[in-house]
């Protein structure tokens, strides 16, 4: 499917890529660290039915970092806004995935009439320090995600985003390729540190309540980065949502369950077309 890219003219300016010919426009919202290209498999699946706009965050991949040393969640929020209207899309469906659902969900409190519908995946509300970080083997993961080089960095990535049971089985050439993908340019420690505060500030716990927007939550039961039950914490906030646990999934859902993901995402869009 041809892509298009373009730059907004906000500051700072964002590179965003679009897909698809036609049907209703969806923008995903990826996640800590990585660059939008990461959800090229829900690209190639949603773009055959639907206009598909994915970006880079500030300060990553092909965006520009801004002046701003501290940045909020709200902050990204209004980057992933400033692509909406650089498209001139009044309302979409909205995707965001770990970090990038915590933006989503700023993103919905503040602009609601301009989202048909919501989607959530691996992500949480934020609140205690305590409900939303990882065990010992997810918080060791992470470090040496991006603390190590090379063949470590790769496997513990790998680690941390899927089940032992899935790397047995899985194509490990294909996965060291969306390995090398998303470590190849690596975000500025700056971003990532700065993206990382954001993280731990972020809390929509009181707020959640107020949402109207129909809401798809993704849990992922064998993810050991964000705690699986965070997901049924945003079920219970939101009183417009449906979950859908996959028990076997890890963190790196959107690559491990790509086809079972974008099927529930076609499905959740079509049912909230209006």
């Amino acid at each position: 499917m041809p892509e298009t890219r373009a730059q907004t003219a906000s500051d700072p300016s964002i590179r965003y890529w679009t897909s698809g010919p036609s049907g209703d426009p969806v923008l995903l919202v990826m996640g800590f660290g990585m660059r939008g290209e990461i959800w090229r498999p829900q690209i190639e699946c949603l773009s055959n039915r639907y206009r598909v706009a994915w970006f880079d965050h500030r300060g990553l991949g092909q965006s520009e970092g801004g002046s701003k040393s501290i940045w909020w969640m709200s902050d990204m929020a209004q980057d992933a806004m400033q692509v909406l209207d650089s498209l001139g899309w009044e309302r979409c469906h909205l995707v965001g995935v770990s970090m990038g659902g915590m933006i989503a969900q700023e993103m919905v409190l503040t602009h609601p009439h301009r989202f048909k519908s919501l989607s959530l995946l691996v992500t949480h509300p934020g609140g205690s320090f305590a409900s939303k970080w990882p065990g010992t083997v997810g918080f060791q993961a992470f470090l040496r995600t991006f603390l190590s080089r090379g063949r470590k960095r790769i496997s513990a990535l790998e680690k941390l985003l899927y089940p032992d049971e899935f790397l047995k089985k899985t194509d490990r050439k294909e996965l060291h390729r969306r390995m090398h993908l998303r470590l190849s340019r690596p975000a500025p420690k700056s971003t990532l540190l700065t993206q990382l505060a954001a993280v731990m500030r972020h809390d929509t716990r009181r707020r959640l309540k107020t949402l109207t927007v129909p809401t798809l939550i993704l849990k992922a039961g064998s993810d050991i980065l964000v705690p699986p039950a965070c997901s049924d914490q945003l079920k219970a906030l939101i009183p417009t949502a449906t979950l859908f646990n996959l028990e076997d999934a890890g963190h790196g859902l959107i690559f491990q369950k790509a086809e079972i993901v974008s099927a529930l995402l076609a499905d959740h869009f079509q049912n909230h077309s209006t």
